[in-house]
């Protein structure tokens, strides 16, 4: 079965589902052959009434459209933080029971060493597997979007999970269900038998890849919802899919060429309403639910990137107020590197300041000097700097407001 972390328990009963999804009932194998799985129907290709869910669509819609500006013609950074991808790696592992705090990740990331918690390397795999496929998806748009990808992708994720029984980006051969504290007579959904995995997920590929006039028709919000509903209905590996399907959206967004959004701290903050919105567009066919819930997903997250933005503009004003740093000087210089490396060594200092070793130790002498950094090992070799202020800032609970230091 998938591993069960707090679904609701919405339970997959037959006269629950749409009609056309009662057809696509697939007995299971034995030792299961009194149940049965859902085998998707090919995603729906049409026009999708949103209903109630238009105006969140068009806010989303424009959000996106705003963040593009920020991101191409004010080449603001932060748009494209890789603490985004940390904090996106951090909440979508934690929605599956993986669980590692952004200080032991970054931590990790600086050092090198290994963690005492076995989950803070996996959610790092997450982490470096955005940052691999996601130039990918800029360069070859959605023709990446392939099996070979999915199975790319799950091999990045689930590398090194010891507790994995399969061979990470290979299809299930065994029955799963969702939900159901083990008994799959209480499930809350019940995949693809493993027979028809591969044909279903060709569907969910070949849609995604999609340039037909039906789906040119539909908005690239209600086309991520439709493919994530789909894949997390194929499920195609034991363990693995929430991860992987969420990870896919931001590479829709990244291959349609927009900045890609990642959602999964507020998919986190908004879990049961999540699965509630999955299981609309899984079992009753209702997608403008979903899309609304992406819509919703999109716009808070905007949100949030805004507000931090933001919050760290104002940080980088009061810390220039500290001190009296030289123009250009290696400390001056330093200032907007800290919020995207708050926990640092001198070595990645001088490594993006593209200076010595001994350069880098002077600026962050001088950044302590001024209360900016904080050394936290007491060492006098291979010391590690927090630059606690930004961090605040930047692991705050999703929709939490920023804090700023007083002066």
């Amino acid at each position: 079965m998938a591993p069960d972390y707090g679904y609701p328990r919405f339970l997959m009963r037959r006269d629950d589902l749409a009609h056309p999804v009662r057809e696509r009932l697939r007995r299971y194998p034995e030792p299961y052959a009194s149940h049965y799985g859902v085998v998707p129907s090919p995603p729906p290709e049409g026009f999708i009434n949103l209903g109630e869910h238009g105006l969140v669509h068009y806010q989303a819609a424009e959000a996106i459209g705003r963040l593009d500006v920020y991101a191409k013609e004010l080449s603001d950074p932060y748009i494209l933080s890789r603490i985004l991808t940390r904090r996106e790696a951090i909440s979508s592992s934690a929605i599956e029971g993986t669980h590692s705090t952004l200080d032991e990740l970054l931590l990790l990331e600086e050092t090198e060493e290994g963690s005492r918690s076995h989950e803070v390397p996996q959610v790092r795999n997450y982490a470096m597997a955005l940052d691999q496929f996601i130039p990918r998806a800029r360069t070859a748009g959605s023709d990446i979007f392939t099996l070979e990808l999915v199975r790319e992708v799950h091999r990045a994720v689930m590398r090194g999970d010891t507790t994995y029984s399969d061979i990470p980006g290979d299809f299930r051969q065994a029955v799963v269900w969702i939900g159901g504290r083990g008994d799959i007579a209480y499930s809350t959904y019940n995949p693809a038998p493993p027979d028809d995995i591969a044909e279903s997920l060709r569907q969910t590929m070949a849609y995604m890849q999609g340039t037909g006039p039906e789906i040119i028709n539909q908005t690239l919000l209600t086309r991520m919802a439709i493919a994530h509903a789909h894949f997390e209905a194929v499920h195609p590996f034991r363990d693995g899919n929430g991860r992987v399907g969420r990870l896919l959206l931001p590479l829709m967004m990244a291959a349609e060429g927009h900045v890609p959004l990642y959602l999964s701290p507020f998919i986190e903050a908004s879990k049961q309403d999540y699965y509630a919105a999955l299981k609309a567009a899984q079992q009753r066919l209702q997608w403008e639910v979903l899309v609304g819930f992406l819509a919703q997903a999109v716009v808070g997250t905007a949100d949030e990137l805004m507000a931090t933005r933001q919050a760290l503009a104002d940080l980088q004003r009061l810390w220039k107020s500290r001190a009296k740093f030289r123009a250009n000087s290696g400390a001056e210089r330093a200032l907007p590197i800290l919020p995207h490396y708050p926990i640092v060594t001198v070595k990645r200092l001088a490594e993006r300041l593209g200076v010595s070793y001994p350069a880098a130790a002077s600026a962050t002498d001088q950044l302590m000097a001024a209360g900016i950094l904080i050394e936290q090992t007491g060492y006098e070799r291979n010391r590690i700097f927090v630059a606690r202020e930004a961090l605040s800032i930047v692991n705050r609970p999703f929709g939490a407001d920023p804090n700023l230091p007083d002066a």
